[in-house]
């Protein structure tokens, strides 16, 4: 049997979203270990991956190395920087990956069979027609409920969600069990340091708390949802920006007064010079 060769685009923000909504926080582990399995069932020489993700956004926080050392071609495409003030860049990722697309198709038609494409937009059917016009084999592969209808005939019943179900069931975290040492880790950051940057607590609370990256990064929205956390811009002259992302402990949030007892005063004075 002759071995197909293929390269897979992943709308990366897509699939990641699709998965979530289902209550699945999908790592970059388990994505290229999905990949990995499918094409070797398949028989599909998978020749490169190429990702497109705003890895600015708090949720990919580290998200774009992993990718790079497990030979991932990513592409950062932001959508919008909050500290340059720079407008909002509808459907950037879609366009990066369309135009890249078309590039190889254009220059490497020669060197492969397979176009893989992981998302559920319907806005990439124009280039599915296209490269299937080029004579070559199109899957797409998505998260069930999330394929628009448009791309369903380019589907063949493979689907993320049920993948990462078998394969690694969700291990159920809930923040509220960390909420009293993560605001404690946090007011000790707060009263040794000038302000503590959005990357410093992130690191602190992994390592403190003992929890995963992904854990930590739930730990951070739920916080912010429910006020115990305050999200600000800083100046930061070391920065080609000027500013960074701090975090704040909200001193009249109950949880925090009571997590911090003695300590709410010291806080207090040091937000005071920020």
């Amino acid at each position: 049997m002759n071995i197909v060769k293929a390269i897979a685009f992943v709308d990366y923000e897509n699939i990641w979203t699709g998965l979530l909504e289902r209550g699945y926080d999908l790592t970059p582990q388990q994505l290229v270990q999905f990949l990995q399995i499918y094409t070797t069932k398949n028989d599909i020489d998978l020749l490169a991956i190429y990702l497109y993700a705003n890895f600015d956004r708090e949720e990919f926080w580290r998200t774009q190395t992993t990718f790079e050392k497990t030979n991932v071609f990513t592409r950062h495409v932001f959508g919008k920087n909050n500290y340059s003030n720079t407008m909002l860049r509808r459907n950037a990722a879609d366009l990066e990956l369309m135009l890249e697309a078309q590039e190889i198709l254009l220059t490497r038609a020669f060197a492969f069979d397979m176009f893989l494409l992981l998302t559920g937009d319907g806005d990439f059917l124009s280039l599915l027609r296209k490269v299937r016009a080029w004579g070559k084999v199109v899957k797409v592969i998505g998260v069930a409920g999330s394929v628009h209808h448009a791309l369903q005939p380019y589907c063949e019943g493979d689907d993320l969600l049920q993948w990462v179900i078998e394969q690694k069931p969700q291990t159920q975290y809930s923040p509220v069990q960390d909420l009293e040492q993560g605001i404690q880790i946090l007011g000790t950051l707060q009263t040794r340091l000038p302000y503590v940057a959005s990357t410093k607590a992130r690191a602190a609370l992994t390592e403190l708390m003992g929890r995963t990256i992904s854990q930590v990064k739930e730990f951070i929205r739920y916080t912010l949802k429910e006020n115990i956390l305050i999200e600000r811009e800083h100046p930061d002259p070391n920065l080609k920006i000027g500013k960074t992302k701090i975090y704040l402990l909200n001193l009249e949030n109950a949880l925090v007064i009571e997590a911090l007892g003695s300590m709410r005063e010291e806080v207090s004075q040091r937000q005071k010079l920020i």
